[in-house]
């Protein structure tokens, strides 16, 4: 590998420090305010946080969804801006935008039809009164799914520009409409579940606009054009898609196999429940400069890849992961020694507070050692146009280890909610060991070509028909 002099960074350490600090900035508000939701939510009681935690767990299933539709729309775009092909960099924010919406509808209207057999069946055994929670959130947040696809899909096209200080500033604006409508709802009017779903819908609806409105600012390398005329390309959603399907079957796959869990969790009553909750709100701000991190990995491999120089895809990989593992640790420690005071605020009873303390500890533990591995590392094969091996991997590992082991421990060796997370970690594991052995290898540096000429043999057998 040659040495990179300073002159040739594609990316300066001050411009990764200008990337990542708002996308850290922006994913503590998301892991924040969903912490505020369940400490506001809690004061309604234990069935309220039940239940909001099991229609937030279908929630995140179309978010993932919909956020590997924006990853593949701004790999795409990232890769031509590697190319100083500002045109096509456009012309891909243009698809993935009218391509999201799209799907984004047809979404929605399946989730509204589907609603009994959530509540009846993937939720499993739940009490009459989580059950009418669960309801009234559901008729409510649903209606916010376009909303969440559009602002993600905007996010990720101003992520793809390096332009991370937008993306923190437009969620600075969504969160506070959330908590304060937040307040406001339950506390001032005593609305129950409806006060957090109602400021949840809002919220997502101001950023949409917002986000879409600042897309159209012309003076953007990546921007909607003010007369805009749509026009469907079909290469162009090819190569969205070659990058967007198989992260979103990994994204949505993984999620499922979650709420799958979720009803052998709900199985353990609800203590396990909301343990379970408290757990997962708790370990997702764990997590969340890994996360931040992964995300600028995206905007920062696509465009070394677009310009061909693997060389510094691998130099900014290993600096990015060293930021990843750094801020994970330092974080994770404190939120093992915060723990107690943690969940005091929750209100919990003291059954619901062992368990809780029980599995943070355990996650942030564990977190410090395999997360960025397992979880900020393949985002440099997905910017390489290597997502099908990210999602056999993805895929393959939720569906056999954590739902596997997670059954067997929790059912079989009697370990309850422990088993399904203790599963969780020895997926984790099993992820590191191949998402490793796939980047030190050289083969996922082909990955981009051979899209392009499948690409290029599609549209030719196309125009052929």
């Amino acid at each position: 590998m040659k040495d990179l002099s300073r002159k040739d960074y594609i990316f300066t350490t001050r411009n990764l420090m200008q990337l990542l600090f708002p996308l850290i900035i922006e994913q503590f508000l998301a892991v924040a305010v969903g912490m505020a939701d369940s400490i506001m939510v809690a004061s309604v009681g234990e069935s309220a946080v039940s239940a909001v935690s099991l229609v937030d767990s279908v929630n995140i299933l179309l978010i993932n969804i919909f956020a590997a539709l924006a990853t593949g729309g701004a790999v795409v775009a990232g890769q031509y801006l590697g190319q100083k092909n500002s045109s096509k960099s456009c012309e891909a924010g243009e698809q993935l935008l009218v391509f999201v919406t799209f799907i984004s509808l047809i979404i929605m209207a399946v989730m509204y039809a589907g609603k009994s057999f959530i509540l009846n069946v993937v939720f499993g055994s739940i009490t009459p009164e989580v059950e009418s929670y669960a309801n009234t959130y559901m008729l409510i947040v649903f209606a916010s799914i376009p909303f969440i696809a559009l602002y993600n899909s905007g996010a990720a096209l101003f992520r793809a520009m390096g332009n991370s200080k937008i993306t923190m500033v437009t969620s600075i604006i969504m969160n506070a409409i959330n908590v304060v409508g937040n307040a406001v709802l339950i506390y001032g009017f005593h609305r129950g579940v409806e006060g957090v779903a109602i400021p949840t819908l809002v919220s997502r609806a101001v950023a949409a606009i917002l986000i879409v409105t600042l897309l159209r600012n012309d003076e953007l390398i990546i921007h909607i054009s003010k007369t805009f005329k749509y026009k469907y390309d079909r290469k162009m959603v090819h190569d969205i898609l070659h990058i967007g399907i198989p992260n979103g079957v990994e994204n949505s796959m993984f999620q499922l196999g979650k709420i799958l869990l979720l009803s052998v969790v709900a199985g353990f009553g609800t203590a396990s429940i909301t343990a379970n909750a408290v757990g997962n709100s708790v370990s997702s701000l764990g997590i969340l400069p890994g996360a931040a991190i992964g995300l600028g990995l995206i905007t920062v491999v696509s465009q070394c890849v677009g310009a061909g120089d693997y060389e510094q895809v691998r130099y900014y990989t290993k600096k990015l992961l060293m930021y990843a593992y750094v801020s994970l640790i330092a974080l994770n420690l404190s939120i093992i020694f915060a723990t107690p005071a943690i969940l005091r605020l929750f209100n919990l009873s003291e059954e619901t507070a062992v368990m809780a303390k029980q599995v943070i500890v355990f996650h942030s533990a564990s977190a410090c050692l395999i997360w960025a591995l397992s979880f900020t590392l393949p985002n440099t094969l997905r910017a390489s146009s290597d997502a099908r091996y990210t999602m056999a991997v993805g895929v393959g590992t939720m569906w056999t280890i954590r739902i596997g082991f997670g059954i067997f421990l929790s059912k079989y060796m009697n370990m309850g909610l422990f088993g399904v997370w203790a599963a969780m970690i020895i997926d984790w594991v099993i992820r590191s060991i191949f998402f490793m052995a796939r980047y030190l290898g050289h083969k996922w540096e082909t990955k981009k070509e051979k899209s392009e000429d499948n690409a290029a043999h599609s549209e030719e057998a196309y125009d052929a028909v």
